[in-house]
């Protein structure tokens, strides 16, 4: 197996994606950590008879959970949201738009 050299492409592509993943995993820890907060309050604050099965207990985990998924489907399955080669196709459009303007001066 060959060594790959930290100032290798795929070295720091793979680098830039381990650190999307290990963002993914605090946002995913922070939400159910928070959210489970959330609702041993929300359940001791019950008064007597009252359900916690309400909407208002469910909005925040239900809304932030959507952000999650799509940030998960951002991090796990790159190119969906944007699609495949968004990024490259994006620079060149904007160093022609640069040349242009240069061309122009």
């Amino acid at each position: 197996m060959n060594p790959i050299s930290k100032d290798d492409i795929r070295y720091k592509e793979a680098e830039i994606r381990v650190k999307k993943i290990k963002s993914f995993y605090v946002f995913a820890f922070v939400y159910f950590a928070v959210n489970i907060f959330i609702m041993f309050i929300n359940y001791k604050e019950l008064k007597p008879g009252e359900t916690i099965w309400h909407l208002k207990y469910f909005s925040l985990p239900i809304f932030w959970g959507i952000g999650l998924i799509g940030y998960a489907i951002n991090v796990f399955v790159p190119g969906v949201i944007l699609g495949s080669n968004w990024e490259e196709k994006k620079i060149k459009k904007l160093m022609e738009k640069e040349k242009e303007s240069q061309n122009k001066d």
